[in-house]
């Protein structure tokens, strides 16, 4: 595997990245379209759409939506997405706590940039005890736009004093590829998350690895 460096900073996306979410995601959209009334999608059709901002989301599974509709189904998610998440406890992908001590030690610098809400993204962060090793966080919230667009990259950026250049964004979905290139950083996709290896490819990604730990002989701080 070719190594990128020097590599001072890794852009982290959360779900399917950190941390599997895909089952709390996949039963908390059901249970909305389930009290909308709407026609239940497939799993495939939700999964397609992780990585973007709710109603984004939304418009994707159903572009017809009426607009009044949105804003409930935006604040039935959240709600219900909070219930199920203490009976379908995310979890941390392998060897992710382990990895980021070595590139810690090292001397690299970890953000994420999530469409997640930011005080869901934060209170996972806390819970999952990554809080510690992450020195910047971008929220769907914080930006004027989402990815892939290259905003919550280049906010980082300049928030954390580092160039795109010394900068890999590492992501399941081809959004975060996308992001990560628009912004001029290097980028590397993990195909065990909510997409495929060949999806990342084709969005562009330098480099795609199959096991968190594999980040560890990939860069070189």
């Amino acid at each position: 595997m070719e190594k990128i460096s020097p590599i001072g900073l890794i852009v982290f996306d959360f779900d399917g990245t950190l941390a599997d979410t895909r089952e709390l995601i996949i039963q908390t959209n059901f249970e909305v379209q389930r009290k909308m009334g709407y026609p239940l999608t497939t799993e495939e059709e939700i999964v397609a759409t992780v990585g973007l901002p709710l109603k984004e989301c939304f418009l994707v599974m159903y572009p017809d939506m009426p607009a009044d509709d949105m804003p409930v189904c935006i604040k039935l998610y959240r709600q219900i997405f909070d219930e199920l998440k203490g009976q379908i406890v995310p979890t941390l992908f392998p060897h992710v706590r382990e990895t980021l001590d070595t590139l810690a030690g090292r001397g690299l610098s970890f953000s994420v940039a999530s469409s997640r809400s930011t005080p869901s993204l934060l209170g996972f962060l806390r819970d999952m005890d990554l809080a510690r090793y992450i020195s910047f966080v971008v929220g769907a919230d914080d930006v004027k736009q989402a990815k892939p667009h290259p905003e919550p990259v280049l906010n980082t950026l300049r928030e954390l004093s580092f160039s795109a250049s010394e900068t890999m964004v590492v992501g399941d979905m081809p959004v975060d590829i996308q992001m990560g290139l628009a912004a001029g950083a290097s980028t590397c996709g993990v195909s065990y998350g909510n997409s495929s290896r060949e999806a990342l490819l084709a969005a562009g990604a330098d480099s795609v690895i199959d096991d968190f730990a594999e980040l560890s002989a990939l860069v070189r701080g």
